[in-house]
């Protein structure tokens, strides 16, 4: 008998991972991290679930904090959008869940550990990378990609086994977390159909307009309408008041880690909302190299991130910067909701750098005079005039 430790979430794959696993004499203990989106009443019908289809134990972890702490935070400060679309939702949830997971097993004295990846995703690398790292000695088990499995053949096997599920209730694949909810299914294995508008949690609720003040201190969502929430509470606000609307829809099109194209919807009102808003107060109150070496960076690590490789010591160089950078990042950004969209109205900040004192945009300017301006411009022009004199020979 085998002591494993599952990753579990209560949904088709690791359903019939915890089925499978308990029906061959294992004993399996579930163990679900949650990084956001769920009620209690969510984690105590997950809990009876678990119960029901064999598990040995099962644990509920509350990770919202360390994941903010260690992953949203960066993602914000550098404005992270993997192809300038999609802001991680769910590469940046299975990092944290990884390392929960692991370190659960190290500490219960697993023997093997087991999660419920199909070998066509980036999931089983993000996965399987953190718990070799971490825990070499403990086993891994992936049921549904060793026997290369369908969604329609693990409800065969359930609906076998006295575990009812249909398909039209199993047919999309949804995560839904603090940064953002995805939804897989049969369109997102197109190139060419949409995720029909019932594939997408919830209705409009809201249909006229909203307006909100979004605060922030030294990068971080730190209240709404100058009430003072923590960050995480400030995150889950934003994404009730964006969800109201049904802001945030799109399906993203994007380069897996082992190779392959793949789509994936997602619903990410409040994460698109904030990055957004964050971005527009930086474009006000760092200076332009900054913002230009930020973005390098950030997009590297988006990407490194996205593919599992959140240990790689490169990060944490990564996030020094980036934390460093946001201590003028400080102000208010009024934004308006409507359905389906948002839109970004100003800021105002201390940090200010738009003074009017040195100069307005294409009206005058304040601090230099005319002739310092044709001499700035004839130095800035001197490389280039030297280049086509030499060439246009």
């Amino acid at each position: 008998m085998k002591k494993i430790v599952l990753a579990y979430s209560g949904g088709l794959d690791t359903s019939y991972c915890l089925k499978k696993l308990s029906n061959e004499g294992n004993q399996v203990h579930a163990i679900n991290i949650n990084t956001g989106g769920l009620s209690k009443n969510d984690i105590e019908e997950m809990k009876e679930k678990a119960y029901e289809l064999g598990a040995h134990t099962f644990k509920s972890i509350n990770s919202l904090k360390l994941f903010y702490e260690k992953i949203i935070r960066f993602l914000v400060y550098g404005n992270v959008l993997r192809n300038n679309t999609y802001p991680l939702s769910v590469s940046s949830e299975r990092t944290i869940q990884a390392i929960e997971i692991i370190k659960y097993a190290i500490n219960n004295n697993a023997t093997h550990i087991a999660h419920g990846s199909t070998g066509a995703g980036n999931d089983q690398v993000r996965f399987d990378s953190i718990f070799q790292i971490l825990a070499p000695e403990i086993k891994i088990i992936t049921p549904i990609r060793d026997s290369n499995l369908t969604r329609e053949e693990e409800i065969k096997y359930l609906n076998k086994n006295g575990v009812n599920i249909s398909w039209n209730k199993a047919k999309y694949s949804i995560n839904k977390g603090l940064w953002g909810t995805s939804v897989g299914g049969d369109e997102t294995l197109t190139s060419n159909i949409p995720l029909p508008d019932e594939a997408y949690p919830g209705k409009i609720i809201e249909s006229s307009s909203k307006n909100l003040i979004l605060n922030f201190k030294e990068g971080q969502l730190s209240g709404i309408n100058g009430i003072n929430y923590d960050p995480v509470t400030c995150i889950e606000l934003v994404n009730n008041e964006c969800d109201k609307f049904c802001i945030g829809r799109d399906v993203h099109v994007g380069d897996s880690i082992v190779g392959i194209k793949g789509r994936v919807g997602f619903q990410a009102g409040g994460p698109i909302l904030i990055i957004k808003s964050h971005h527009l107060l930086e474009k006000h109150t760092l200076t332009k190299w900054q913002q230009y070496q930020k973005e390098q960076l950030s997009n590297f690590y988006g990407m490194h991130l996205h593919e599992g490789q959140y240990l790689d010591p490169v990060l944490r160089d990564i996030e020094s910067y980036l934390l460093s950078s946001q201590k003028n990042v400080n102000g208010s950004v009024d934004v308006t909701l409507y359905p389906y969209r948002f839109k970004l109205n100003g800021i105002e900040s201390e940090n200010d750098l738009m003074k009017k004192e040195f100069g307005s945009y294409g009206e005058i300017n304040n601090k230099w005079t005319s002739e310092d301006a044709k001499g700035f411009i004839k130095v800035i022009s001197n490389q280039n005039k030297i280049y086509h004199y030499v060439n246009n020979k």
